[in-house]
């Protein structure tokens, strides 16, 4: 009997056509994505993930292609190599390919950032819906090339545009270059245009690139596709069932359940996992680790069948997002433990249309709330193709850090596949930590790896005091920047010679595409009109006491927390050594050591270091201060919290580092993202009105490969030509006049402050979740809340539309003016919990600033 292709629903409705080899269409369907960016979604069939599917297929599969693999290698070169999986997706068929073949170690990138663990790199994906990749051995030198001679073996479900793996090789090469790569795909879906970019990269590098594919294809989208695919999507989910928390229904299936309608209560299988065997390749995975596995397999499969109920006939084990190994082949080993016909896939995080259509690939969906309290924040998870299966038992498989209450909730994911099945298992493999390194001495543990898309890596150090002596001394003013020498001295490099300006849109065209990082260059400056300055000098009057206010709040709980007993008992004030992230950080920083230096007549030292999301901070400037101050009297510093980004970034890469504390004092944290504040409130701080002419003259932060090396500061440019438009000293006058007024708010304030629960909330990235669905987004990083990343939003990016709280006063106008001048809509919402949002656009195309996507004229 003819089985419809699950891809002809989509294929008869977007036009899509998928060609290629004879297999192609047993290997892949169709969906869509909830995505601005692109419609369709491949659905391996064999993979795992989105799909259940037979464990000795999934596993075979990638174990055939890591066959392949060796093959291509010789033994010599298999026994050197490397093989790297990324995340999430490819985790499992990564090891698989590793397991092909037999004799090399096996990584894959991570979502997850493990405290006390040392980034070796990280990197960006442009078109996933959760992009940071983090790379985290537990041997540092797990990646390292030798000589040349040892092959790194990329693995990924499938190669479509290639921008990923490319950037991924191109980066690593510059590090450790090496003679030969081969990358792994499930499919090769590269379109004409693209398929010579492997031949290009492998003569740009003077390496052999290799790519090993179990089957070749095109897919063919006609023009109007995107905005096909998002009405349908909106379509569809109008049509879904209000509070199931199924989509897409599940008729193809009767559900489980017992026969009184009551959802089985979830059974702990105890596992009895292997001690000292990783639950996954997040930190390394080594031939001995396999072998290990492999013997104790058969056992805990043994122990997962003697708990199924008599009567089961199809059992589904069902992983965990990255964790996709363990739970393969624990279920390879279920097939030959029980005569229940056992099938395999995962949750997720991709977020994707369900259809009960039979030729439609994603039939159902539960939708949860994670439950590993993931760093970027609280969001939906996602199991598809398993509400009205017909499992007659779900094992469900999670590691132990994701196996807290959510999971157990009344909305979590257990109580999810209890209401669809008649038996759920719940089986907690042990998360695998590595034991922690070697004491150090408060400076970067040595890590020189090679790290992709462009990442620095922390630079090795050494206890030698000539070596310390060499570091170069920070920049100060007026050499570098407008402030005075003592107000800050900058931990950066001087690119003020270096062209690095790129137009707007063309900067927004490359982020969005994956073709560079926000960080690798410069956005032209932009020059205020006579109107906007005036609003500017307008703001800055009506709101210097609200700033000197909260200028005065942080820096007393600072000082505060960082009293120590002194001899006689008494908590006697200690220096701490204020570190401002350049460049929004600066000003307030500043003006915190101003206020200190009027209320208490101590002066406090202040740097300024960059930090940049996605590729961490400044490791360089890390090891100036360890070196010349005690990390633990450190207080980062930053201008504003909008969703916590930052707040993550430095609280991940700080992880590596000894006696560094991560949490940030702001003056403003609208988000609820930090315990160290000048207020919540979310109003005008003038000096987010303007770039480099209210900072000092100083650009943004830049990190790029042939500008930074891993012994180099970040750089930056300072605009001595802007001179006659700097506003830099009087936004520090004006408000530091206000001090001796606010002074008694301050203090009582501060005794408010320091006796209060002043806990994160993270109530802020609660909002950029729901603003990024309501709005179609599906990205959080194109939500720029507050008004301050509402402005940046308007003076850096390319905006598609403002969201405004309804009756917000004189606090927009400077954001309204700008929006007029690009024009970019303004709409007033109800129950807003920042003042104002800023959206990036969402669909980009060169031009593009208007909700349709058209090109408007800039004013």
């Amino acid at each position: 009997m003819d089985v419809e292709w699950s891809g002809n629903w989509v294929a008869e409705r977007l036009g899509v056509e998928l060609a290629g080899d004879g297999e192609l269409r047993e290997l892949l369907g169709l969906a869509l994505r909830r995505n601005p960016r692109r419609a369709h979604l491949l659905v391996s069939n064999v993979l795992g993930k989105h799909v259940p599917q037979r464990p000795s297929v999934v596993h075979g599969v990638g174990f055939e292609l890591g066959e392949r693999v060796r093959n291509l290698l010789g033994e010599a070169d298999a026994r050197r190599a490397v093989v790297l999986g990324y995340a999430e997706t490819a985790t499992g068929l990564g090891h698989a390919v590793a397991d092909g073949l037999g004799v090399a170690p096996y990584l894959h990138s991570t979502r997850r950032p493990v405290p006390g663990v040392a980034q070796a790199g990280g990197f960006e994906e442009a078109h996933s819906h959760a992009t940071t990749h983090l790379l985290l051995p537990e041997d540092p030198g797990l990646l390292d090339a030798g000589d040349g001679d040892a092959p790194l073996v990329l693995v990924d479900d499938e190669f479509s545009t290639g921008n990923t793996v490319l950037n991924t090789i191109r980066a690593l090469h510059a590090r450790h270059p090496r003679n030969h790569y081969v990358v792994v795909a499930l499919v090769d879906m590269r379109s004409e245009a693209d398929q010579g970019r492997l031949a290009d990269l492998a003569r740009e590098i003077g390496a052999r690139v290799d790519l090993v594919a179990r089957a070749r294809g095109t897919v063919r989208l006609p023009d109007g596709v995107l905005e096909k695919g998002l009405s349908l999507v909106a379509e569809y989910d109008a049509r879904d069932a209000a509070g199931t928390g199924v989509a897409g229904g599940g008729g193809y299936g009767a559900p489980g359940g017992a026969d009184d309608g009551t959802p089985p209560a979830p059974v702990r299988v105890p596992l009895d996992w292997p001690a000292g065997v990783p639950d996954g390749g997040r930190h390394g995975f080594t031939p001995a680790h396999r072998a290990a596995l492999e013997a104790a397999l058969p056992a805990m499969a043994a122990r997962v069948a003697g708990v199924l109920a008599d009567d089961v006939r199809q059992v589904l084990v069902l992983g965990f997002e990255e964790l996709m190994y363990a739970p393969l082949r624990l279920a390879t080993a279920l097939e030959d433990a029980t005569t229940a016909e056992v099938r395999y896939s995962t949750t997720t995080r991709s977020p994707v249309l369900a259809v009960d259509d039979p030729g439609y690939a994603i039939r159902s969906r539960l939708v949860f709330p994670a439950h590993d309290a993931p760093a970027d924040g609280p969001g939906d998870r996602f199991a598809y193709n398993v509400a009205g299966a017909g499992f007659d038992a779900v094992v469900a498989v999670v590691d132990s850090t994701g196996d807290t209450p959510a999971l157990h909730a009344p909305d979590g994911l257990l109580a999810q596949l209890a209401r669809h099945t008649g038996q759920v298992l719940l089986v907690v493999v042990p998360s695998y930590v590595p034991p922690p390194a070697a004491p150090r001495t408060g400076r970067p543990a040595p890590a020189p790896v090679p790290e992709p898309a462009g990442l620095t890596a922390p630079a090795p150090c050494s206890d030698s005091k000539e070596e310390e002596a060499m570091l170069p001394e920070p920049l100060r003013g007026p050499a570098f920047s407008s402030y005075a020498a003592d107000d800050v001295g900058w931990l950066l490099q001087d690119l003020s010679d270096t062209p690095l300006e790129a137009p707007t849109e063309e900067r927004e065209e490359a982020i969005q595409s994956g073709g560079a990082h926000y960080a690798e260059s410069l956005p032209v400056e932009y020059q205020p009109t006579p109107q906007y300055q005036e609003l500017f000098r307008a703001a800055l009057e009506d709101s210097a006491a609200r700033i000197a206010r909260a200028v005065g709040t942080v820096t007393e709980t600072v000082l505060a927390e960082r009293s120590r007993p002194g001899p006689d008992g008494e908590n006697t004030l200690h220096r701490p050594v204020l570190v401002s992230l350049a460049r929004a950080g600066t000003p307030v920083g500043v003006l915190m050591r101003r206020w200190a230096q009027h209320q208490h007549g101590i002066d406090l030292p202040h740097y300024a270091v960059s930090i940049v999301r996605g590729r961490g901070i400044d490791a360089h400037a890390l090891r100036w201060l360890a070196a010349h101050h005690d990390p633990a009297d450190v207080v980062f510093v930053d201008g504003w919290t909008g969703k916590g980004a930052i707040t993550r970034e430095l609280a991940a890469a700080l992880s590596e580092f000894d006696g560094f504390n991560p949490e940030i004092a702001v003056l403003a944290d609208p988000g609820g993202c930090v315990r160290t504040y000048g207020t919540r409130e979310d109003f005008l701080i003038p000096s987010a009105c303007l770039n480099s002419t209210v900072s000092g003259l100083i650009s943004r932060t830049v990190l790029r490969a042939d500008l930074v090396g891993p012994h180099d500061f970040h750089g930056a440019k300072f605009y001595r030509e802007l001179a006659g438009a700097d506003v830099s000293g009087l936004f520090l006058d004006t408000v530091a006049a206000r001090f001796d007024e606010v002074a008694g708010a301050v203090d009582a304030e501060v005794k408010e402050l320091l006796a209060a629960d002043r806990a994160p909330t993270w109530e802020g990235w609660a909002a950029v979740e729901r603003i990024s669905e309501e709005y179609g987004i599906h990205d959080v990083n194109l939500v720029k809340p507050g008004v301050g990343e509402t402005t940046r939003v308007l003076l850096r990016r390319v905006p598609w539309k403002i969201l405004a709280k309804r009756g917000a006063g004189t606090d927009l106008d400077h954001v309204r003016l700008l929006a007029e001048q690009r024009g970019v809509p303004v709409e007033e919402v109800d129950e807003l919990p920042y003042t104002c949002v800023g959206l990036i656009h969402p669909k980009y195309t060169r031009g593009a600033t208007g909700a349709d996507g058209t090109a408007v004229t800039a004013k």
